[in-house]
C-alpha cells in the first residue's frame, strides 16, 4: 500500500478525524486532508510525528515494510 492508503487505514484504525489529527500535528485540517487524498505530502518533521502517534516505523507508514 502506499502512503496516503496507509495513513487512511491508520487514522480509522486509531479512530481519530482528520481535524483531530491536524490538530495533533499542528497544520490545517486541508493539509492533512491533501495527504490522505495523495495530493499532499508531510514534511519530515510531520512524517516522524505521525509515525510516533501511531506507533509505526516511518518505513510502515510511507508503504516500504507493512506494519
Amino acid at each position: 500500500m502506499d502512503f496516503s492508503t496507509n495513513l487512511k487505514n491508520l487514522r480509522i484504525q486509531f479512530g481519530y478525524t482528520q481535524a483531530q489529527l491536524a490538530q495533533m500535528l499542528d497544520i490545517k485540517q486541508q493539509s492533512y486532508s491533501r495527504y490522505e487524498k495523495g495530493t499532499g505530502e508531510p514534511n519530515i518533521a510531520t512524517l516522524c510525528k505521525l509515525a510516533d502517534i501511531f506507533d509505526v516505523s516511518v518505513d510502515a507508514l510511507i508503504g516500504r515494510i507493512h506494519y
